[in-house]
C-alpha cells in the first residue's frame, strides 16, 4: 500500500527529444529536451514552473483565508544556472504580482513568507540545494471581485 508518503509517475519517450510524463493521478505532461525548437518545456523549465505553481497555490489560499479580495496572482520566475555540466540552478527567484481590491501589502508579505518558509514543498526542497529568494508587488484592481 503506497499511502500519502509516496508519489508515483512514469516518463516515456515520445520520439525525437520529447517525453510524456504521466502522474499517478492520471495526468499527462509533455517535456522536450530541445530548448530551441522543442514542442514542450524542458525538464528544468518545468522544475522552475513547479516551484511557481506550488508557491502560488499557497499564496492565493493564504490570502483568501485572510479575506483578501485577490483578483489575480502571477509569479515571475528567474532561474540562474551554472556554466558547467551538470547545468544545475544556482539561484531561483520568485516574484509574486498580486492584484486585488484593497489588498493589504502586509498580508501579501505574510503569505509569501509562509509559503517560502513553511508550506511550499517544492521551493523548500530546492532551498536545500540552492538560493531561493522571493519578492512581491501589489496592484490595485478597480473592479471588486464577485462574491
Amino acid at each position: 500500500m503506497a499511502g500519502d508518503n509516496q508519489l508515483h509517475a512514469t516518463v516515456s519517450w515520445a520520439g525525437d527529444s520529447s517525453f510524456i510524463g504521466r502522474s499517478g493521478s492520471g495526468h499527462a505532461v509533455m517535456f522536450d529536451s530541445n530548448k530551441d525548437d522543442g514542442v514542450a518545456p524542458t525538464p528544468m523549465e518545468t522544475l522552475l514552473m513547479a516551484a511557481g505553481a506550488c508557491s502560488s497555490v499557497d499564496v492565493v489560499s493564504i490570502l483568501q483565508k485572510a479575506k483578501q479580495q485577490v483578483t489575480d496572482c502571477r509569479v515571475v520566475l528567474t532561474g540562474e544556472r551554472v556554466d558547467t555540466v551538470p547545468r544545475v540552478f544556482s539561484k531561483i527567484h520568485l516574484h509574486f504580482e498580486v492584484t486585488g481590491f484593497d489588498v493589504s501589502e502586509k498580508h501579501v508579505e505574510r503569505a509569501v513568507n509562509l509559503s517560502a518558509e513553511k508550506y511550499c514543498s517544492v521551493s523548500i526542497m530546492l532551498q536545500q540545494a540552492m538560493t531561493v529568494t522571493h519578492s512581491f508587488s501589489v496592484q490595485a484592481s478597480a473592479v471588486k471581485p464577485a462574491g
